[in-house]
């Protein structure tokens, strides 16, 4: 049973957070508080396994005391509970930020009580199963199969069925990957010429994907197109905010822009991120197309597109994230030719996305987040000078 304190200032919020957990499998709200500064003393008292956090509440503010928490509970997750604004964007990248785990935004123009607590069940269960389900011992592992054979790349994935120990998937970890992997599939050699870097990231993502940006130069000689998991506004706060903090342009990707070597293009929420060619140029093109596991954007479809027009010059990286959207696109850019990285399931919020990749046999790579920036970008450079070289 995973146990949740749900902390909020409005009585009506608390109640409404309560309910919709209410009738949800495996999970139990063992407290409330009603404010961040009240949440401190009851988390040493329930010891919860996932805290739900609003942003503005009187005495300590949900963003202080994800800093407060920090300090004494480094691995427990929180939930912002946010609106959907500019200013509730602004608010909740801050509390990512200083520490806080996921978010889900508050219901809004819902027409009933009821309906509200749908929302939110649909939203906050998913998280807290994934999220609260990571922090319970794994299984026991199976038996290790025979030691990798001599010369064998630390942290690359196997060249054979079956999932590397590290990969054991844990309960709630986003929906685990295929049971058994199989051998990745046939690509060009490694090494040729890299011109454009695919990123794909969702629970965990937006401080992931600033430390990988933040390892980038700006002089980096390819685009970077990304699709996050996140809603409308939200992405184009997220943009501006990785803007100012990176070495690289960031910019929300939006209809008609010419892709660009050294920035970066994020697809914005709610519209899937695809390309198209003009001549020589990459142009962005926004797709209201039907969701595709559930998400849109989703990082499947952007992934599809850039194995169209890319082919074997294009570099993938999924990062951490629930689910597996990802998986089926990572098969496009592997039969075109791509190499493919995942982070690690040890540095990972959650090993859904990179874990079905890597459980599917397509990923050339599995390494933590610290080594994920130099790993890209010694693949672009290695790739280019070699091209120059011939």
């Amino acid at each position: 049973m995973i146990s949740v304190l749900v902390v909020d200032d409005s009585v009506v919020v608390r109640r409404l957070i309560v309910d919709a957990l209410g009738e949800a499998p495996g999970i139990q709200v063992v407290g409330t508080a009603a404010n961040g500064l009240l949440a401190q003393a009851k988390i040493d008292q329930l010891k919860p396994d996932v805290i739900t956090m609003d942003i503005e509440m009187p005495e300590m503010d949900g963003i202080e005391a994800v800093r407060e928490l920090r300090k004494r509970h480094t691995q427990l997750p929180v939930i912002m509970f946010s609106t959907l604004s500019a200013a509730g964007a602004t608010a909740t990248l801050e509390a990512l930020s200083a520490g806080a785990t996921d978010y889900v935004t508050k219901p809004s123009n819902v027409g009933s009580v009821k309906e509200s607590i749908a929302a939110v069940r649909e939203q906050l269960v998913p998280k807290i199963q994934a999220l609260g389900g990571r922090r319970r011992p794994p299984p026991a592992a199976p038996p290790r199969g025979p030691a990798p054979a001599a010369g064998a790349r630390p942290g690359a994935a196997p060249a054979r069925p079956g999932l590397p120990p590290a990969s054991a998937a844990r309960p709630g970890a986003g929906g685990p990957p295929p049971a058994g992997g199989r051998p990745a599939a046939p690509r060009r050699a490694p090494g040729g010429r890299i011109d454009i870097l695919a990123i794909g990231s969702s629970t965990g993502g937006p401080d992931a994907l600033t430390k990988v940006l933040l390892g980038l130069p700006a002089d980096l000689p390819v685009p970077v197109v990304i699709t996050q998991h996140m809603p409308p506004v939200f992405t184009k706060m997220f943009a501006e905010r990785l803007d100012r903090a990176t070495p690289l342009k960031v910019v929300e990707a939006g209809d008609g822009m010419e892709l660009t070597a050294g920035t970066v293009y994020i697809a914005p929420g709610d519209r899937h991120l695809v390309f198209n060619r003009k001549g020589t140029a990459t142009l962005t093109q926004l797709s209201n197309a039907p969701q595709e596991n559930s998400c849109r954007p989703a990082v499947d479809v952007m992934f599809r597109s850039v194995a169209a027009l890319y082919g074997g010059t294009a570099f993938a990286a999924i990062l951490t994230g629930m689910g597996q959207d990802g998986r089926g696109g990572a098969k496009v850019l592997r039969d075109a030719g791509c190499e493919i990285l995942a982070q690690d399931e040890a540095s990972s919020v959650v090993w859904g996305m990179p874990g079905a990749v890597v459980g599917a046999g397509l990923a050339d790579e599995v390494l933590p987040l610290d080594r994920i920036s130099a790993a890209l970008l010694n693949r672009v450079r290695v790739g280019r000078s070699a091209a120059v070289a011939r």
